[in-house]
């Protein structure tokens, strides 16, 4: 009996010691929960805290941003109004630059453009761009007919007048129409072609290309007609 009792006083014991141990461990594991809900709630705090300073920090931060951005933005509006002054300084200067062409720039030569059953006489006059820039240039030109009998200035047809930007190297010409000689007599004889480029006064004097003489007339008008720079053809 007392071997029973024994056994019995030892596995109450070791059911004590069981019993313990897992309370023990609950208690630990509740411990370590507790523990570790305060770390994370800390943690959370920490981070809340650090969130609110970080935050506040960002916002101070975003003020300085903020204020550094509107201070840059009007230096950087400055800079841009600058550079939009510039740029605008440069298409200027730019176009500055595209001057009008000058006679000493040009290459002016003269040919006969009549075509066959034609009522009128045509001679093309044409300015090539050897100025080494670019120029610009529109309206008419000046045109006279050294003759026998004076000069013969030719009269405007009156066409609207374009601007070109004449390309270094291009040419742009016009036309010059004059009557034929059908009276039968000498006419009036031409003796060469006198060419001043629109908007300037210097002048350069060519072979007259076309028919040796004009009909006389009885002084009433210019029987010759020139047109606009950038209208040669027939009619001008």
């Amino acid at each position: 009996m007392r071997v029973h009792k024994l056994t019995f006083a030892a596995l109450a014991v070791a059911a004590g010691l069981s019993l313990t141990a897992c309370q023990n461990g609950d208690a630990g594991a509740g411990q370590s929960d507790a523990s570790s809900t305060p770390t994370a709630s800390s943690g959370s705090n920490a981070s809340s805290s650090g969130g609110s300073s970080d935050a506040g920090s960002s916002e101070q931060g975003g003020a300085k941003a903020s204020t550094g951005t509107s201070s840059g933005g009007s230096s950087s509006g400055g800079s841009s109004s600058g550079g939009t002054g510039t740029a605008a300084g440069t298409g200027s200067d730019a176009n500055a630059k595209v001057g009008k062409c000058r006679t000493d720039e040009l290459e002016i030569t003269a040919k006969d453009n009549t075509i066959d059953g034609d009522p009128d006489g045509t001679v093309v006059v044409e300015f090539t761009n050897g100025g080494g820039r670019d120029c610009t240039i529109s309206g008419y030109a000046g045109v006279d007919l050294k003759t026998n009998a004076g000069s013969l200035s030719a009269k405007r047809t009156g066409q609207q007048a374009t601007s070109t930007i004449l390309k270094n190297g291009k040419s742009i010409d016009f036309p010059v129409n004059y009557p034929f000689n059908k009276s039968g007599g000498s006419g009036v004889r031409i003796t060469g072609l006198v060419v001043t480029p629109p908007n300037e006064t210097k002048s350069v004097t060519l072979n007259w290309p076309g028919a040796a003489t004009l009909p006389v007339t009885d002084g009433s008008g210019s029987s010759v007609t020139v047109g606009p720079v950038g209208s040669a053809g027939q009619g001008g």
